[in-house]
């Protein structure tokens, strides 16, 4: 991407990149009647021995510099996203029909008559999961997670397929969803809206009041949610212990509550990382900045996709055939590196805290007692991240099944095919296991493993860019202003400084302080003069 300068002969395209130290020479009947000065994206097609600048082709006007779509698109076309469907998926989506046959419904456990629901952000249209909740007669409770069944309509091999596997996620900008499928399923055909008919697969189990399994089952499901709510309308009902369906929703909490405890007894690390939301104007001008929060009705939807996606994995990992494991699709992180676990030990025994590195649970442990230590000190945020960074990243894969993070065995991505391939090759890989079918071929499963990891981080660093600009197009507003902030880390060229209200953080470069010369002490984290 970059901004095109024309002139009467000929174009040139200014790179975005400042690592592009040439300009791109564009001819004029290559420009796709882009306007000077216009953000374009370019790709090059020749650059010959003679020649100093390379040659390239306007692939996509993306429109006028500073405008919001034009600079939400330049960062998709930057990080590889494509900005539209092909015309032949879109045309695979829109055969797809809404109604469903009545043979399909007969090879389905029935759902419609128990109660159903979904809990999503207000804004969310592609509702991947829902939840379904009956009291059995020996006093148990038959919770179902219900994913949308992405697998039944999207088809291996199809055009469809091969899109969405290209993308392999959904893309959340700031102000935007880049989806993976078509808007015909994601916010149609798939997403288990309210009072519609909608084909799942599902994960449906048996808890005692200890929320223990008693039973669990999987299998394709057809479902009829009763509602949806949005996170806020679910947490009053869990704060008033009134308003629709509270029983049900109160008691699956109070189960939540015992699932997550347990995971944290067992070891899982919990990271509260701080989400930054925009309040924008109609033109997609940020006019506020707010930091998201995480409360009891984000945490209850958590810990029932947590329990599938475990249940789920486990379930594969422990039907193996004789001697040989099903080639399956895991959600992996390993346990940390040693060196950095070490090192971030030392530092943070620096404030006082005491980071016990003598046995995974031990590690984990004490990180969680230093989260909750740090809560609301100046120290909250470089200790936080830190201790992120120290972490191994996770990543998918059919090699190793644990994860560490979470203190799981085993652990999948299961429930949203919506927004993430993994999950429908996880699907696909199930019901063929399910149906007795044989292991699938590893080598293919962990190719497309490495391409989902490698997109998701893709996809993560678009989306923090798009953060990055919104924030300097808040503060734009405010040159001049004197806030308080916060150091949230240093490099040998500078420091990075948050500001406290609105979570937006800049470089001070070292050059720019003047009354002294400094240099980074990496062992310390510190500048020194």
């Amino acid at each position: 991407t970059g901004v095109i300068k024309i002139s009467d002969r000929f174009a040139f395209v200014i790179a975005d990149d400042k690592k592009m130290m040439h300009d791109i020479f564009v001819p004029l009947a290559d420009t796709l009647d882009a306007k000077n000065g216009q953000r374009v994206l370019v790709t090059l097609s020749d650059w010959p021995e003679s020649a100093k600048n390379p040659i390239g082709i306007v692939k996509h006007v993306l429109g006028n510099q500073g405008e919001n779509n034009t600079e939400m698109n330049a960062i998709l076309a930057q990080y590889g996203f494509p900005l539209e469907f092909p015309p032949q998926v879109e045309k695979e989506a829109n055969a797809i029909p809404e109604e469903i046959p009545a043979e399909e419904i007969a090879k389905r456990k029935d759902f419609r008559n128990i109660l159903t629901f979904t809990i999503d952000p207000a804004d969310a249209k592609d509702f991947d999961d829902a939840i379904s909740y009956q009291k059995l007669p020996n006093g148990n409770h038959e919770i179902g997670v219900h994913i949308a069944d992405v697998s039944h309509y999207v088809i291996q091999g199809t055009d469809l397929d091969k899109e969405a596997y290209s993308r392999a996620t959904s893309v959340y900008l700031v102000d935007r969803v880049i989806p993976m499928l078509p808007e015909r399923l994601s916010n149609g055909v798939c997403s288990l809206r309210p009072n519609e008919d909608k084909l799942c697969f599902a994960a449906v189990f048996e808890l005692d009041e200890q929320a223990n399994i008693q039973a669990e089952w999987y299998g394709r499901t057809i479902i009829h949610s009763d509602r949806r709510f949005s996170y806020e309308e679910a947490q009053q009902v869990i704060e008033n212990k009134a308003g629709d369906y509270a029983t049900e929703i109160l008691k699956l909490n109070e189960l939540a509550y015992i699932l997550r405890d347990r995971k944290f007894k067992n070891g899982a690390i919990s990271f509260e990382s701080t989400e930054v939301k925009f309040k924008l104007d109609e033109s997609g001008k940020p006019i506020g900045v707010y930091v998201k929060e995480r409360k009891d009705a984000h945490k209850l939807i958590e810990d029932y996709m947590l329990l599938a996606n475990r249940k789920v994995a486990e379930f594969v990992a422990k039907k193996q055939k004789g001697e040989k494991k099903l080639t399956f699709v895991y959600r992996v992180h390993d346990s940390p590196n040693m060196e950095n676990l070490t090192s971030f030990a030392t530092f943070a025994s620096r404030f006082g805290y005491k980071i016990n590195t003598k046995s995974d649970k031990e590690i984990a442990k004490s990180l969680n007692h230093l989260m909750a230590d740090v809560e609301g000190k100046k120290e909250q945020n470089i200790l936080t991240s830190l201790a992120i960074r120290s972490m191994a990243k996770a990543i998918y894969s059919t090699k190793k099944t644990s994860h560490y993070g979470l203190a799981f065995e085993y652990y999948t991505h299961f429930t949203s095919p919506i927004r993430r391939y993994p999950d429908v090759m996880a699907h696909r890989l199930l019901q063929t296991y399910l149906a007795g079918g044989k292991s699938a071929d590893a080598e293919f499963y962990e190719v497309a493993c490495a391409h989902s990891s490698a997109m998701e981080k893709r996809a993560a660093d678009a989306e923090r860019a798009s953060i990055k600009y919104k924030q300097a197009e808040y503060l734009e507003n405010n040159i001049g202003t004197e806030y308080k902030g916060i150091i949230s880390g240093v490099t040998e060229w500078g420091m990075y400084v948050e500001i406290e209200e609105n979570k937006c953080e800049g470089m001070i470069r070292l050059r720019d302080i003047s009354d002294d010369f400094y240099v980074l002490d990496e062992k310390n984290y510190c500048i020194v003069g």
